[in-house]
């Protein structure tokens, strides 16, 4: 071809026009090559992503793009059309690389490969179905990115019992100070609670807060008066005269109480104060001796014997006991059970003053018999028998007369 132009142009053309025109013809083929090259290439738009960007490219398929494109495609990652998808002219190329995201569940914990945009995505695609009273660490919205951990405490029925009440109630695995304090409620300084503040709730565990107070209860009870007696020469023997009348004293009782959800399971008696001090009954006896008889003339002699049982009537001064009380056994000296006769009606006595066996009557007290004795029963004392402690502590020390009946 060029032996051809040369000798076309050999008649007008010089060696170094010739060269030019060569030259210029040479460029000219290039160029017009290159257009054609990069003409016949296909349009494509591949979304990185979320970020586009548009190639011209000759490749065959969509594996041969991402390979132009350095993109590594894992089988996790989403990739719209399938890498052996013939590219064409205004193809559009979708790679979404998956994140990996950390699920922990009941503080099981696994990694998985995700495409999801959210959180709500990702448990929908894992399946997970999250209950009302569960626990996601991470809101349902939140963007889904590289090593994002998503916890989840799944809710289980708890059994509250506060103050007795129960209750079912939703927890999920904390300790017993947390999940209280999840339900507002406050533990008092003396409630008792189990299982310890430090445990952890489990399914099906129960949560008991027994309500403790301590409260003071005062008790207002009479103190028996007592009976003073003063001979009177201005009366006569055995007559007897009221000067002043007994009255009842109030003593206070304090007692310290301790309620359990509002029932009463202990009482101590911590303090004693009188409001009120008994006045002592005063009675006057006669000493007054009776004018001698006047002696009455007699027929006659008549010397006639009989027997009359006659009573005496004298003061003592009194206390009580009880079969209980301490250092007691429970039995009377002459062998009375006083235990198994919870309502005998039985006075100790000094046999020297008071014969044991005798039958007496007591005022305030009544029918009784002398069947026991005490170290400290000396004299004119005796002590009065109650199967009641309460009955005993009513009784106190008081003078009452007494009535031999045999």
């Amino acid at each position: 071809m060029l032996d051809s132009m040369k000798k076309l142009f050999s008649g007008s053309l010089s060696k170094t026009k010739l060269a030019m025109v060569i030259t210029s013809f040479i460029v000219f083929s290039t160029i017009l090559g290159f257009g054609v090259f990069h003409g016949t290439k296909a349009a494509v738009t591949v979304n990185v992503d979320g970020e586009e960007v548009t190639v011209r490219t000759h490749a065959k398929t969509v594996a041969d793009i991402l390979k132009e494109l350095d993109i590594k495609v894992h089988p996790e990652d989403r990739l719209e059309p399938s890498k052996d998808t013939v590219v064409s002219d205004a193809m559009q190329i979708v790679w979404d690389p998956a994140k990996e995201v950390k699920l922990v569940i009941d503080d099981k914990e696994r990694s998985i490969f995700t495409t999801a945009e959210t959180v709500q995505e990702f448990l929908a695609e894992e399946d997970i179905d999250i209950q009302e009273h569960d626990k996601v660490s991470q809101s349902l919205n939140t963007p889904i990115k590289d090593d994002l951990i998503i916890a989840i405490k799944k809710a289980f029925e708890v059994t509250l019992k506060v103050g007795g009440k129960k209750q079912q109630v939703w927890s999920t695995s904390t300790t017993v100070a947390d999940f209280l304090e999840q339900h507002d409620i406050t533990v008092n300084d003396l409630d008792r609670v189990e299982p310890s503040l430090e445990e952890l709730v489990a399914k099906d565990s129960v949560v008991n807060i027994t309500r403790v107070e301590k409260v003071t209860d005062v008790v207002e009870e009479p103190i028996e008066f007592g009976v003073v007696t003063k001979n009177d020469d201005s009366l006569d023997k055995g007559k007897e005269q009221v000067v002043q009348q007994g009255q009842e004293g109030t003593v206070a009782n304090h007692y310290e109480v301790i309620l359990e959800n509002g029932k009463e399971v202990s009482r101590e008696l911590v303090k004693t104060e009188t409001v009120k001090e008994s006045l002592d009954r005063i009675v006057a006896v006669g000493t007054k001796a009776p004018p001698p008889p006047q002696p009455t003339p007699q027929p006659q002699q008549v010397v006639s014997r009989s027997t009359e049982s006659s009573s005496k009537e004298f003061y003592v001064s009194s206390t009580a006991y009880t079969a209980y009380c301490n250092g007691c056994s429970g039995v009377t000296s002459t062998g009375i059970d006083l235990r198994s006769n919870p309502g005998a009606k039985v006075i100790a006595v000094d046999p020297s003053v008071i014969p044991l066996g005798t039958k007496v009557y007591v005022e305030g007290y009544g029918y009784a018999v002398a069947g026991d004795t005490g170290g400290a029963i000396k004299g004119h004392k005796i002590d009065v028998f109650f199967s009641d402690k309460d009955a005993a502590y009513r009784w106190g020390r008081k003078k009452v007369k007494i009535k031999i009946l045999d």
